[in-house]
């Protein structure tokens, strides 16, 4: 295999549809390589500027360029699935699985769980099914926290972060931290699993969002998607959020 060939087929591992489409589209309207690569996350620009320019470079080679993102983003391109969640006192909800069947969604996991919330109380459903995905061998579990609802909570008394990075040894915990001085809320409330599943929902990871409120979510079924998403979450490690070290 060619160096260009091996550069090529990375591309095709790094690159989602939509990051592979939003470059192409760029570079069609005209855009410097420079200015089209900001349709990727940033802490992947430099290594997809590097690929490409080792597919091609010098006169022509944007065309080059745009059709091998163009390949890209066909054979990424996948259907996508949307699945109504529920929680509705009573389970009064008739479309879709209720919110009580998220554990499940975790229970299945054979390769990562990724999870982000804003509240996170012992009551869960989810408090027991990550604490076993986590033990469970070749499962990667990741959790993302508001620091201040779990360590300053005022008289609901939930687990600490800390508290919940024990619980879930040997997953990673991670809650927000200050940013240009000010705190930073954690309110994005999503699930993703196996890197193809993201089920983003109201309901907090609490007993009475999983059955006492009303509460609703999409499951969607699209693994572009999906990683897009867990790699902003990822890219905004180290500054927005802070990893909690277990007992």
């Amino acid at each position: 295999m060619s160096d260009a060939q091996a550069a090529a087929l990375r591309l095709g591992q790094l690159l989602t549809r939509t990051e592979a489409k939003g470059v192409a589209d760029r570079l069609v309207d005209g855009d410097t390589l420079t200015a089209a690569l900001k349709a990727v996350t940033p802490g992947q620009r430099a290594d997809i500027r590097r690929l490409l320019v080792a597919v091609a470079s010098g006169p022509g080679a944007a065309i080059q360029h745009i059709a091998l993102l163009r390949a890209v983003e066909g054979a990424r391109t996948v259907p996508t699935t949307l699945s109504p969640w529920w929680t509705m006192p009573g389970h009064l909800a008739r479309s879709g699985p209720l919110t009580t069947s998220v554990p499940y969604l975790v229970d299945n996991a054979r390769h990562t769980v990724t999870c982000s919330t804003f509240n996170f109380q012992r009551s869960s459903g989810l408090w027991t099914a990550l604490q076993n995905a986590a033990q469970r061998a070749g499962v990667a579990v990741r959790v993302y926290l508001d620091a201040r609802a779990a360590d300053d909570p005022g008289p609901f008394q939930p687990p600490t972060t800390t508290e919940v990075a024990t619980h879930l040894k040997p997953a990673e915990v991670w809650r927000t931290r200050t940013f240009d001085g000010m705190y930073v809320r954690n309110h994005a409330k999503f699930l993703a699993i196996d890197h193809h599943l993201l089920l983003v929902t109201s309901a907090n990871f609490s007993w009475s969002a999983e059955n006492n409120n009303v509460e609703f979510g999409v499951l969607i079924d699209n693994p572009n998607l999906t990683e897009t998403v867990e790699r902003e979450m990822h890219e905004a490690e180290g500054t927005l959020y802070e990893r909690v070290p277990d007992q």
